[in-house]
């Protein structure tokens, strides 16, 4: 897959064109993808994603800004895998935000990346003042000489799949049925890095994962795997949070206690599946009370996993 962080004055080729965000790329997005590489495939032409960095709203409303599913990396490694052959990541900004939907149709869906066909998901606006719908688009490339389709919305259980449906499964605590929105376990990658070795200390070593995020859409204590070490999803007890019992004001951290292995990973890029949610965060009294707590994380998280392998 190829990644574009510019558009070109002028296209030298053409093809087929999703529009979004694509935040977690859920359902609904992966439906819409599969839109797109088989019309691509009809076309002869790569199969595009234009998305934009940061999100629109983290410009203008930064304290309201959802939390992201996926981090700019992630977003690319799933949309790799949906088969898409380009991605090109717009800069959102005053400047871009400024554009009228004519200006942002013929300056960079027609002039700069020669769309021939275009698909967005059926409640897209864009341009200023959120001018642009899909009635704009579809007579734009009446005139100009592309199609436009819209994906309908994709439902389950009569509820919508979209990014704030998940946010708000996991921000209940409801991980399966995020799971089920997504079509996977929702999950987080990062690399391994130094902490303050406090697990450690306490009888419970974690591999201490990198965050990329300001905010993150879910806290708490889960049963989780990791993969990226080897061919195995491991299993472990995974914590999100701002760790209360050290102190207040501190940025969120992933920490995962994996079960049964003792390795320098220290530099591996690793992804935390979170499986299922087992408490909220604590503040402890003490660290042996927080010790106490990890033991009986650990010891529901081995069971969790031992009646996951007898019910299959």
């Amino acid at each position: 897959m190829q990644f574009f962080r510019t558009i070109p004055a002028q296209a030298t080729s053409s093809r087929v064109l999703a529009i979004g965000n694509f935040d977690g790329v859920h359902l609904g997005h992966r439906a819409l993808l599969e839109r797109l590489t088989e019309t691509a495939r009809q076309f002869g032409l790569p199969a595009a994603v234009m998305t934009f960095e940061p999100h629109p709203r983290e410009l203008f409303a930064p304290e309201q800004a959802p939390a992201r599913l996926t981090s700019l990396r992630e977003k690319l490694g799933l949309l790799d895998a949906c088969g898409i052959d380009e991605v090109h990541l717009l800069h959102f900004n005053r400047k871009l935000a400024a554009l009228t939907a004519e200006e942002f149709v013929e300056r960079i869906l027609v002039r700069g990346l020669g769309v021939r066909h275009l698909i967005i998901g059926d409640d897209f606006r864009f341009g200023k003042g959120r001018a642009g719908d899909f009635a704009m688009l579809a007579a734009a490339g009446r005139r100009l000489g592309f199609g436009v389709e819209a994906m309908h919305t994709i439902e389950i259980d009569g509820e919508r799949v979209s990014s704030s449906a998940v946010r708000e499964a996991l921000s209940r605590g409801d991980l399966e049925h995020a799971a089920r929105l997504l079509g996977r376990p929702y999950c987080i990658s990062g690399r391994v890095v130094h902490g303050g070795k406090i697990g450690r200390r306490l009888g419970w070593p974690t591999a201490n994962v990198q965050l990329k995020r300001k905010r993150v859409a879910l806290t708490g204590v889960f049963a989780a795997t990791v993969s990226g070490l080897d061919k195995r999803h491991l299993p472990g007890a995974a914590s999100l949070g701002v760790r209360p019992t050290l102190g207040q004001g501190l940025r969120p951290v992933l920490e995962v206690h994996l079960f049964d292995f003792d390795q320098d990973i220290y530099g591996a890029h690793v992804t935390v599946h979170f499986l299922h949610k087992l408490r909220e965060e604590m503040k402890f009294d003490s660290f042996d009370a927080l010790a106490a707590q990890i033991a009986c994380d650990v010891a529901v998280t081995r069971k969790y996993f031992t009646s996951r392998l007898t019910d299959e």
